[in-house]
């Protein structure tokens, strides 16, 4: 697979996330490449809308776009397919063409997102 964005880059948070949850599900980190290259180039580069990747309401608005995937097939979790439960929190900066990837959980151990995190990350980008 060719490299789709220009840059992808993960937080060192982001980084404890998947490291946690790759013991879990092992495949994790082949479907994290899988959906970069296939959801993200679909509704970043080519502007199509598969219904798996929203922004989420009252986060930065502009640049960079704050989304969740959530629609993230997971081959270690049979049966789930593309609403497995994984839910992936990455930051779009259009202009330079970079994913920031912040936060990645299991709906079962989370709710949902940590808005905090979030937050901090937008923090540390003003500085």
């Amino acid at each position: 697979m060719g490299r789709v964005f220009r840059e992808v880059q993960k937080t060192p948070e982001f980084e404890r996330d998947i490291k946690k949850l790759s013991k879990r599900f092992p495949t994790l980190e082949e479907d994290l490449q899988i959906l970069i290259g296939s959801s993200f180039e679909l509704s970043h580069h080519l502007q199509i809308d598969n219904g798996g990747i929203e922004a989420i309401a009252g986060m930065q608005v502009g640049s960079p776009a704050i989304c969740k995937v959530t629609k993230f097939a997971c081959r270690s979790l049979p049966g789930r397919g593309a609403r497995s439960g994984l839910r992936l929190i990455y930051a779009y900066w259009e202009e330079e063409d970079r994913v920031d990837l912040i936060e990645l959980y299991f709906k079962s151990d989370q709710e949902t997102e940590d808005r905090e995190r979030i937050q901090k990350y937008l923090h540390r980008l003003r500085r």
